[in-house]
């Protein structure tokens, strides 16, 4: 049929070889890739320390959170590819990357979401001419319908589950006991709520057992 044909079995005269695809890393390009994440530094509580969860040995990611995955997408992969991949694919990653940077802001302006959504479109397009068909899955069509549900709903910051998640840590950390778990963290919780409580109405009184915030007397 003649699709892809830089992807069609080579014969050298003895065997016959698969050549690789154009999104197809090296040795070298996930060497290089791995090592500027290795030196990334992001500000304290922007996202896990991306030095710890890289394998340079085996040049491999490992125990990513949601919300990290979030952040390499959105800031961090394209920084990443800059000096790997052909100009074509780095293109339609980086477009891709540049959409969900788009989405996710505070300040969204009505007049550019359907420009929005046509480029949507045009990123999965472009996306299908240098990847496999099995990587199109659901979750890849999701991205089609994001810009209505911005429409519905609002920006998207105001509705993930991220600050929910890190709370979610918090009371996980109140935990002594896994047999008693949870009225671990209704005894914690009631009693942080308590001494949150009682300042309000006793003035000059430095409350003993919350955590106080480094940014307080400069911000």
């Amino acid at each position: 049929m003649g699709i892809r044909a830089q992807l069609h079995p080579r014969s050298d005269g003895k065997k016959i070889y698969l050549p690789q695809a154009c999104h197809t890393l090296s040795r070298k390009e996930k060497m290089s890739f791995c090592q500027c994440l290795y030196h990334v530094k992001v500000p304290q509580g922007y996202s896990s320390n991306i030095k710890s969860l890289l394998q340079l040995k085996d040049l491999k990611l490992v125990g990513l959170k949601s919300h990290d995955f979030h952040v390499l997408m959105q800031q961090l992969f394209v920084m990443a590819i800059r000096d790997i991949l052909p100009n074509k694919v780095k293109l339609a990653i980086t477009r891709l990357c540049l959409f969900f940077n788009a989405i996710c802001s505070k300040v969204l302006d009505l007049v550019k979401l359907d420009e929005l959504e046509n480029k949507d479109a045009i990123i999965l397009c472009q996306l299908e001419m240098y990847f496999p068909l099995a990587f199109f899955d659901i979750m890849v069509h999701l991205i089609v319908h994001l810009i209505r549900e911005i429409k519905c709903y609002g920006p998207v910051y105001l509705r993930w589950m991220y600050p929910v998640e890190r709370y979610i840590k918090i009371l996980k950390g109140y935990t002594k006991n896994l047999h008693h778990a949870k009225a671990y963290i209704v005894e914690r919780y009631i009693a942080e709520e308590t001494i949150e409580f009682c300042p309000e109405y006793i003035e000059k009184v430095k409350p003993v057992g919350l955590p106080e915030s480094r940014h307080d007397e400069r911000v």
